[in-house]
C-alpha cells in the first residue's frame, strides 16, 4: 500500500451527458458573441425607428409652421454657404 501507486482510489467516470470544460467555455463564447451581436440587432432597430420618428416629427413641424421652417432652411443654408473647410 505505501508503494505510491493508488491502489484502492476509485476515479469516477466522466458522464456521457456532460460536454467536456473546453467544449463548455467555447460554448459559453458563442452564447455571449450571440447576444452581443442580437444587442448590436436591438440597438440598430430601436436607432432605426428613433430616426423615422424623428424625420416624421420634422415633417411635421414644417407643415404647421411653414414660414418658422423655412426661415430654419434659410438659416441652414447660409451656414452651410459660409462655412469653411
Amino acid at each position: 500500500m505505501g508503494d505510491g501507486r493508488g491502489l484502492g482510489v476509485v476515479w469516477p467516470m466522466p458522464d456521457e451527458d456532460q460536454e467536456p470544460e473546453q467544449d463548455q467555455g467555447q460554448d459559453q463564447e458563442q452564447d455571449q458573441e450571440q447576444q452581443e451581436t442580437m444587442g448590436e440587432a436591438d440597438r440598430r432597430r430601436r436607432r432605426a425607428q428613433f430616426l423615422r420618428e424623428l424625420n416624421e416629427a420634422k415633417a411635421l413641424r414644417e407643415r404647421v409652421q411653414p414660414r418658422r421652417a423655412r426661415a430654419a432652411r434659410m438659416r441652414q443654408q447660409m451656414r452651410m454657404r459660409t462655412f469653411r473647410w
